[in-house]
């Protein structure tokens, strides 16, 4: 028995979930998903994505959930302590993985898999209607723009706003016909970005920002996938909503202030 309790937001859940994957698979296993609606991600599994053949999900609502309970309590735990420890080149190495019991129960906001297929992952009917809505105003070339800021102090300090706005003109400098997909969790850098930017920017206006409610985890995925679709993603230091936007479909990344535009 094979059991995935992803933590965090929906782009760490997604990356442990993708790392289960890969233990599953090498042990000829079912993965089982515990997948807790709380306040960090307040929306159940299947209000995003269709049922896919790859897991079974479970959707809880507190932390003394007895299903989840009874399974930490018969398997053997594995977490981020010890995840990070073992994990070598983004991989936990084979002979400690192959030393793991069959009863599994992984507790973890890190992957320990490298694993760029996301194919499971498919949104819902209504999330994708409402992402083929906005994708139709791209154009020739679009660039996604994520701009993390709030309590995401790495992002902060290392991808500041004149980092965003010089990365931004360089593509308009090169493909003058740029419209910009634009996700941020802070509505003065989109303010910002629109006046430096006149009728460049597309976004979801009316968007929820809160993670603790179903409207804005289904918001925050529909960004995700937004950006995925561009032709590259200007994004933020430290971010993992950066990295596995670039991901879903192996698009290029450049992430602001890496090139010391500050």
């Amino acid at each position: 028995m094979l059991i995935i309790q992803p933590i965090g937001g929906l782009c760490n859940r997604m990356r442990a979930i993708n790392s289960a994957r890969i233990l599953a698979k090498m042990r000829g296993q079912s993965l089982k998903v515990i997948w807790n609606v709380n306040a960090e991600l307040g929306c159940p599994f299947e209000e995003l994505f269709e049922e896919t053949p790859d897991f079974t999900v479970r959707n809880i609502h507190s932390k003394w959930d007895p299903v989840k309970l009874f399974y930490q309590l018969t398997c053997k735990k594995l977490g981020n302590e010890e995840i990070r420890q073992k994990r070598a080149g983004g991989n936990l190495p084979d002979d400690f993985a192959a030393s793991l019991p069959r009863r599994l129960y992984i507790a973890t906001e890190e992957h320990f898999f490298v694993n760029h297929d996301y194919s499971c992952f498919v949104p819902t009917q209504e999330i994708k209607k409402r992402i083929d809505a906005i994708c139709s105003r791209y154009g020739a070339h679009s660039v996604g723009v994520h701009v993390r800021r709030t309590d995401n102090g790495p992002a902060i300090s290392k991808s500041s706003t004149q980092a965003f706005l010089s990365s931004m003109q360089k593509q308009i400098d090169l493909h003058p016909d740029t419209m910009f997909y634009l996700a941020t969790d802070d509505m003065q850098e989109e303010a910002a970005l629109r006046k430096a930017f006149p009728g460049k920017i597309i976004s979801n206006e009316t968007r929820d920002l809160s993670r603790g409610s179903i409207t804005g985890i289904k918001d925050a995925l529909l960004d995700l996938l937004c950006l995925s679709r561009t032709d590259l993603i200007i994004g933020s230091y430290f971010s993992s909503f950066t990295d596995i936007a670039a991901d879903l479909r192996g698009i290029p990344k450049h992430v602001a202030g890496e090139d010391g535009a500050e």
